[in-house]
Order: structure tokens, then sequence, then C-alpha cells
């Protein structure tokens, strides 16, 4: 303890702040022992820049993920002495396209990404988590259906794109997993039958080959009373693993709302958590990294009681 899976930077991501190196230190000051480095992945369609990026080309952003790797892998070294620095990426799904790309960077770049975090943040090509006004185009982007129905439709592609996902690629960590409701926190997957379905689909699929579900306190500062995935996911009534992850977008939010785990954790009945380390055996990916299980004392590390409210 304590450890976070999912971070960006100011310096590889426009809607991040900071220097990687500031993220870095940021987290040895607040003594975390494993932090993972996890950039997003380039997009391939200028259609899918964000309004911030009306500057940056699809070649900058190639550029800028390589220069991350070699950045990430230069902190790694730097800092061994004093934290344990995971390199991975965050995926990106919109088209085809993207899985496609993805395959081939991975064979190309080989053991230099040492995870991934298997992320969804687009819905019919429409980004589901840039702004309100953003995810009702996604929403009316189904066009054939009442207004409860293209709830569903939504929720239904979410967790398809989120099922070709993890079939393709293994993530070790499942990044977010309910960002689908976001904006509708009080929905209940549950209330959608259909949806139910596939939810249990791709948490029996994940629990199968090995993954990790984050525990991702950024919801809290998306004004949820919860982290992702929200009390009502049935990840842990199929005998599903956590990870904890801050999904910090700068050095100002490592870290953040990690106080308020311990009672959330506590009120779900999450009691194990694990994290990531190397190894020198392959997982079912074939990358070299497994998930190791916590001390059952973690809850009384020094780490929790500094972060008292």
């Amino acid at each position: 303890m304590p450890h976070s899976h999912h971070s960006h930077s100011g310096q590889f991501c426009k809607h991040a702040s900071g220097l990687l190196e500031d993220v870095v230190q940021e987290a040895i000051r607040q003594r975390f022992e494993v932090y993972g480095l996890t950039e997003h992945v380039p997009r391939y369609r200028d259609v899918d820049l964000y309004p911030e990026e009306n500057q940056v080309s699809l070649a900058t952003l190639s550029t800028q993920f390589n220069d991350f790797l070699k950045e990430a892998h230069r902190l790694k070294s730097l800092y061994a002495s004093n934290i344990t620095l995971l390199v991975g990426l965050e995926t990106e799904y919109i088209t085809d396209l993207d899985l496609n790309n993805l395959a081939t960077l991975l064979d190309k770049l080989g053991n230099r990404v040492e995870y991934i975090v298997g992320s969804i943040h687009h819905v019919n090509g429409f980004p589901i988590d840039f702004d309100h006004p953003t995810y009702q185009r996604a929403l009316a982007s189904f066009t054939d259906s009442e207004e409860e129905e293209r709830q569903e439709a939504l929720l239904l592609a979410y967790f398809d794109a989120q099922y070709e996902l993890l079939r393709r690629f293994k993530p070790e960590i499942i990044g977010h997993f309910d960002l689908c409701r976001l904006y509708t926190p009080s929905l209940r997957f549950g209330d959608y039958p259909r949806v139910a379905e596939k939810v249990e689909r791709n948490i029996r699929f994940a629990v199968n080959y090995g993954a990790l579900f984050e525990i991702n306190a950024a919801a809290f500062r998306k004004n949820w009373g919860t982290a992702y995935p929200g009390e009502d996911a049935i990840i842990r009534s199929h005998a599903g693993r956590f990870a904890l992850s801050d999904d910090s977008h700068g050095p100002h939010a490592v870290g953040m709302n990690y106080h308020r785990l311990p009672k959330y954790l506590q009120s779900v009945g999450i009691s194990e958590l694990w994290y990531l380390k190397q190894t020198d055996l392959p997982n079912t990916a074939g990358r070299f990294i497994h998930p190791v299980k916590l001390d059952e004392k973690w809850l009384n590390h020094d780490f929790w009681r500094q972060r008292s409210p």
C-alpha cells in the first residue's frame, strides 16, 4: 500500500495538467508504493479530436504517445529506489480502426507496454464523459427509439464495446467499469434486463482471464457519492477482484479522494484489494505482469490514517 493503476499528465494529455515527472514526484511525496502511468493511446480520425486539440494533428498524437513511453520508462528507472512505476496505456474504442491500430501498436512496442487499462469513452462515435450536452448527443444518436429505449440502447452499445475490448486484448485493469452512467449515477442496471445480462457477461469474462476491476476514485470529483463502479455493480458476487486507481489528471489530483475509499469499500463489502506486479511469467495476454493480493491488514496502513477527513 498504497497503489494507483491509472493516471494522466498535461504533458501528454490536453485535458490534464502538469508534467509527468511532477505526477511521479507527487506520488512519491504521498508515499505511494506502486503508481501506474497510463496515457491514452492515439486516435486516428480528425473527427475524434477533442475541442482542446483543434491545433493538434493526428501525427502529433502518435508522436506524443511515443514520447510518453520514452519519458515514462526514463522516470521508472530514475525513481526506482523511491517508487515502483508501471508503464501502461489506456485504450480508446471509437471504431474498429482504434482496435486494429492498438493491436499493431502493441505488436510493435512489445514489453515497453507493461499492462493495459481497458476503458470505453465513446458510444456511437460520441464521447460520453466530455460534457453533458455531448452525452445527450450520444443518446440522441439512437434515433429509432423512445427516450427510455435510447437509454437502454446506449448502455447495450457501451457494454458490447467493452466486451469486444476485453475479448481482443484482455486488459489487466478494467477502467471505470460503469462510466456509461457518469451523468445518470442513480441509474440501475437491474432495471434493464438486457443490459444486466451484458454486464454479467463482461464481468464473467474478465474474471475468467484474471482481470482486476479498478475502484476509481475519480467518480467522487465527478459529483458521485461513490467511486466507480457504483454500489449496485455485481462484480463482487462473481468473485471479481479489485485494484485502486486515482485516475489523476495532474499532480493536483494524485491520491485525490482516497480518504473516502475505505468507507466506501467497507459499505459495499470489499475487504480484499490487489495490485499489479511485474513477473518473469506471461499472463493470459502475454504480458509479464500479474495481480498480487494485498496483505489483509491493508486498511491499517499509515497511508489511510494520514488521509482522515
